[in-house]
């Protein structure tokens, strides 16, 4: 049903609310955006905010950069989803929207990563299908010093109930948020790394998936503001503690709320389509990794041995692997069943990463790819010859060479189209640059602020 521009009025003043923020998530995945006091909230519901063009030529150190078609002149509207209408518990009289980037003549801009998804999700009805995906949480809880230095929350141990205690109440207040805001939080417990936390949340729709990443991000941060802490989100927070991912789970269901990934005359249950599916984002990885882990600070985390998948592989429980066959619920096998892109971070703006997620899946069932042979081994205990042998690469390593992939992959350009395409290398390759020129205590400082 759809929600009316009354109804989202009526709901923000029943809520107490003064603004509402009109966010949009830029190419350095920033979640950026205006605010709209209550009085005007109806008309711009219809007409959205200006904006100008530029903005996403800036980069995450509010450096602009020269991309053609963002410059001094022209401007979009920031336009709002009535569907992802929330309250911010954290923010007092605050509520905020998801936008789309529309262009003067009513279209959607070329240059927006939430009408890219849209594209993509409206070329999987094409097949029939529609992918339903959740991104998994890492995050990092800190205090900060005077001097603004940043240290961890706690030093308790991975999964330690000793750490559920101590966070207790930033993590009640974090579940009472998400689901006042709709999500439905499925688990959380203390990770690896010290101050190092992971909140999981129910599957949706792909674009409502990408909304709920980012109604994520801002509550963890915002919770912990609440709290006198500082939530980061970054790749590799600390540079002696273990890295934050951003899981994506997903799967394919056809019109009869059917998983198509699943198959029960499949040994290990995972269907042809399922099957075809992943090997298309093997095939499209190296390009992929740009989007999914495109900060400098993600290929810190992207290491051997670090459970973060570092090698272009998938496996069955392998958490080597960037992509993981996850075993299914026993109380239901065939709803359960979905891959996992393990090599992805909250780095990444999850309106790319899931619409480049969905193009490279899609072109493997159009080519009807094979993944190969699973690897049910930790890569790393494997000898170079041994490798090589049996097609094992490793990821890039580097931002710059993960860029240089994605401009190589004609199939994920024309997915983005040619003002996406350039926006996003351009300002991800300026990050590579800036961040180059700094030492790198200066670069996991500013990561850390960022995300």
């Amino acid at each position: 049903m759809q929600i009316t521009h009354e109804a989202i009025v009526q709901r923000a003043r029943d809520s107490g609310v003064r603004l509402v923020q009109f966010l949009y998530c830029d190419n350095g995945a920033i979640i950026r955006g205006k605010a709209s006091a209550l009085p005007g909230l109806g008309g711009r519901l219809s007409d959205g905010i200006g904006l100008t063009v530029a903005m996403m030529a800036m980069n995450s150190l509010d450096q602009l950069q020269p991309v053609e078609g963002m410059g001094a002149v022209g401007e979009i509207r920031l336009v709002p989803d009535p569907a992802s209408f929330v309250v911010l518990p954290y923010q007092p009289h605050t509520a905020a929207m998801m936008c789309d980037m529309i262009t003067g003549a009513r279209e959607p801009w070329a240059g927006c990563p939430r009408s890219f998804l849209k594209r993509m999700r409206a070329r999987a009805a094409a097949h029939d299908v529609q992918l339903r995906a959740a991104m998994e949480a890492e995050f990092s809880l800190a205090t900060r010093d005077a001097a603004g230095v940043y240290a961890p929350f706690d030093r308790t141990l991975c999964f330690a109930s000793t750490g559920m205690a101590m966070a207790g109440p930033f993590a009640s207040d974090l579940v009472a948020t998400l689901e006042s805001q709709g999500n439905i939080v499925e688990q959380y417990y203390p990770e690896l790394g010290h101050g190092q936390h992971e909140i999981t949340i129910r599957h949706q729709e792909v674009l409502r998936a990408a909304d709920n990443h980012l109604w994520l991000r801002e509550a963890i941060r915002g919770v912990a503001r609440t709290h006198g802490l500082v939530a980061s989100l970054a790749p590799k927070p600390f540079a002696d503690q273990a890295g934050n991912g951003a899981h994506i789970h997903f799967s394919l269901w056809d019109a009869n709320d059917r998983n198509l990934f699943y198959d029960s005359t499949a040994a290990d249950g995972l269907s042809l389509i399922g099957r075809q599916f992943m090997a298309g984002v093997l095939a499209h990885l190296p390009a992929l990794v740009a989007i999914t882990c495109p900060s400098v600070n993600s290929y810190y985390r992207l290491q051997p041995r670090a459970w973060s998948s570092a090698y272009a592989i998938w496996g069955h429980d392998n958490r080597e692997a960037a992509l993981r066959v996850a075993s299914p619920f026993w109380s239901d096998v065939a709803g359960s069943t979905n891959l996992e892109l393990k090599s992805a971070d909250s780095s990444c703006n999850p309106y790319l990463a899931l619409g480049a997620l969905l193009a490279a899946g899609l072109d493997g069932i159009e080519r009807e790819l094979d993944p190969g042979e699973s690897v049910e081994v930790d890569p790393a205990t494997l000898s170079d010859v041994e490798q090589l042998e049996r097609g094992i690469t490793r990821l890039l390593t580097t931002l710059d060479a993960a860029l240089d992939a994605l401009e190589a992959d004609a199939l994920l350009l024309d997915a983005l189209g040619p003002l996406l395409a350039r926006s996003f290398l351009s300002v991800r390759r300026s990050e590579a640059r800036a961040y180059a020129a700094m030492d790198e205590a200066t670069q996991f400082t500013e990561h850390f602020e960022k995300y």
